[in-house]
């Protein structure tokens, strides 16, 4: 593939940090110059993640310094909600490619973000920079890009199971109600007391009740005005979106899935099948598995995706869109296969 394009990763000591470690240490065209993780600063990556011994033993967290971008055309931005518009600049007026996999950047429109996350955007000029990162739908604003922002989790599922519907005029885009099912993952490494072993195991809780901050991004990618309502899983990883919408004239689940299968059909990650997705058959892997009914005796659509969380909705979605706009194969590194058992 000739010489491999040098990229950074702030805030690597984050789950997304590690799974971009994983899969960039098996990607043919990217080579990690530097990892950051200014709480492990010092601290071998091999020790807070066994599973990544084998990358390199000397290998370890450093604090971020904005001289590191020196060495690198690209740096992916693993870092907590509000901490990447703070970095972001740095990182553009360097010269480099930006890929953020917080949510600083998905939003078009700076009273959206202040509404739902409840603070002021620190860099709304920054915004209209950013293409979103859902190649599968978005993959015209990649083009040339020097800037992503990685949609999120919870975002990525129920837009690839809405959008198509809503852009061919099979559902009505208002209305729709989006439930879906999070693994322990999605909730981040650090430890909270909502997310110990004795609070998820043998549990499913809903949360986030009409007022989940992930709300207008997936009412922005999926182009319809959106009830959702997310639930923690016990289980690591893995997400599951069911969403509920009315047909927007007469209909059949023959029809439906046609319709779905016709407009991912070039798609290297995308399964749409009649089976009912799962989320441990996209473990590890940057598939979305998706599939559709109608229930003719409610007059309702029911769409659903299934996808590994800190794969296809965040790490490998990253690297996706990353392939995209460094002129490779936007599956470079990527597999649609997942782990199993």
């Amino acid at each position: 593939m000739g010489q491999k394009i040098p990229v950074g990763i702030i805030g690597a000591s984050g789950y997304v940090g590690a799974e971009l470690m994983r899969l960039l240490a098996a990607h043919p065209g990217f080579d990690v110059g530097f990892v950051t993780g200014d709480t492990q600063a010092g601290q071998p990556v091999a020790d807070l993640y066994p599973h990544l011994a084998a990358i390199g033993a000397e290998q370890e967290f450093v604090k971020y310094d904005s001289h590191l971008l020196d060495d690198v055309a690209m740096a992916f931005l693993a870092l907590p909600h509000g901490q990447s518009m703070a970095l972001a600049g740095d990182v553009l007026d360097r010269g480099k490619v930006a890929v953020d996999l917080a949510a600083d950047f998905r939003l078009t429109d700076p009273a959206q973000y202040e509404q739902w996350y409840g603070e002021p955007h620190q860099t709304p000029e920054l915004l209209g920079i950013f293409a979103y990162g859902l190649p599968e739908l978005f993959r015209d604003e990649l083009a040339g890009a020097t800037a992503v922002a990685v949609p999120g989790c919870y975002p990525t599922a129920a837009a690839l199971a809405i959008a198509p519907l809503v852009r061919t005029g099979l559902i009505q885009p208002e209305g729709v109600i989006v439930d879906a099912a999070s693994g322990v993952s999605g909730a981040g490494r650090p430890p909270k007391d909502h997310i110990t072993f004795c609070a998820v195991d043998e549990d499913f809780t809903a949360y986030g009740l009409l007022d989940h901050r992930h709300t207008p991004e997936i009412e922005q990618a999926a182009g319809a005005s959106v009830l959702f309502t997310p639930h923690l899983a016990p289980m690591n990883r893995g997400i599951l979106a069911t969403c509920y919408a009315k047909p927007a004239a007469d209909t059949s689940t023959d029809a439906l899935l046609a319709a779905l299968a016709e407009f991912y059909a070039d798609e290297p990650f995308i399964v749409v099948s009649d089976r009912s997705p799962s989320t441990k058959a996209t473990l590890g892997s940057n598939a979305a598995h998706l599939t559709v009914r109608y229930d003719a005796r409610t007059n309702t659509v029911v769409a659903l995706c299934a996808i590994d969380n800190l794969v296809k909705g965040a790490a490998g979605q990253a690297i996706q869109c990353a392939n995209l706009i460094s002129g490779l194969d936007e599956a470079t590194g990527l597999t649609a296969v997942g782990v199993y058992p």
